[in-house]
């Protein structure tokens, strides 16, 4: 009779495997895993990593799980947004119960990207990015913070949310204007912050201005700084073609992004006489 170890044992009628046996079964998922990734099969690779980290987790192995279920999301990336979301937050909830916080931030920021070209579901995307932004800032990790908030304030602006978008723009403004290496990025802030004044209300525009050219003097001598100051004087004459001349002479230097360009159709819609476009 062999004296070598058994990892079976009986308990009650159930079949319970040792220790021993179950890691091999979690290596054999993770085999399995990279052969249907080499076949393209997301769908069997994604279950088969799913797999392998509940068996990781069962053994107290939490790293290995949170990489595991990040490497099923990977693989459901290609065939399933919804399932890879899932894996997705599973490892975060890992990380995150360990202390985790910079790698929980950066997969939010992949959720969020999911949510924004797959699913386009931006109010997730955005609830995501402020997640990743608020882990990162306890992290004193405010460059990588800033990049989070940027892309919530930019949507805001987009479903016409403008406080929470002004609120954001000025944020990361006077966060980055006092940065030797970040302190010309204040400018597109206070910009792009003005931009959304205005649409709600010409004064608050005008005060704002002001406000921002206080609390950074470079900003006066921005070309931004000066096409706000002639869209404003054009916006109190209702003058819809001074309106478009400065955006087409700004423009035909500094070119404007497609955020700016849809910030300011909606201001000129706001002229009476306006044709809706820019040209």
């Amino acid at each position: 009779m062999s004296n070598a170890p058994n990892d079976r044992k009986l308990i009650g009628s159930q079949v319970w495997y040792g220790p021993h046996k179950v890691e091999e079964a979690c290596e054999m998922y993770c085999r399995a895993a990279n052969m249907f990734k080499m076949a393209k099969n997301w769908n069997a690779a994604g279950n088969a990593f799913c797999q392998a980290a509940r068996i990781h987790m069962q053994l107290q192995n939490k790293h290995d799980s949170a990489t595991s279920f990040i490497d099923a999301g990977n693989a459901f990336k290609k065939s399933d947004p919804n399932e890879a979301i899932k894996c997705l937050n599973a490892a975060v909830d890992i990380y995150t119960d360990m202390g985790r916080f910079t790698i929980a931030a950066k997969h939010h920021i992949t959720i969020a990207e999911i949510y924004e070209s797959e699913l386009v579901d931006i109010e997730k995307a955005i609830a995501h990015y402020e997640q990743a932004a608020d882990y990162y800032k306890g992290e004193e990790s405010n460059s990588s913070a800033n990049k989070c908030l940027l892309k919530v304030g930019a949507y805001a602006a987009q479903l016409e949310q403008y406080a929470k978008a002004i609120e954001i723009y000025e944020q990361v403004g006077s966060s980055t204007m006092d940065n030797p290496l970040l302190k010309y990025s204040a400018k597109e802030y206070f910009f792009k912050a003005s931009l959304c004044h205005f649409i709600v209300d010409e004064l608050n525009a005008k005060l704002a201005v002001e406000k921002y050219e206080e609390m950074f003097p470079a900003f006066s001598d921005s070309r931004e700084c000066k096409l706000l100051k002639k869209l404003l004087d054009a916006h109190e004459e209702q003058n819809c073609e001074a309106f478009t001349e400065a955006i087409k002479e700004f423009d035909s230097i500094s070119r404007l992004d497609q955020w700016q360009t849809t910030m300011l159709l909606r201001i000129k819609k706001t002229i009476q006489g306006d044709e809706g476009d820019l040209k």
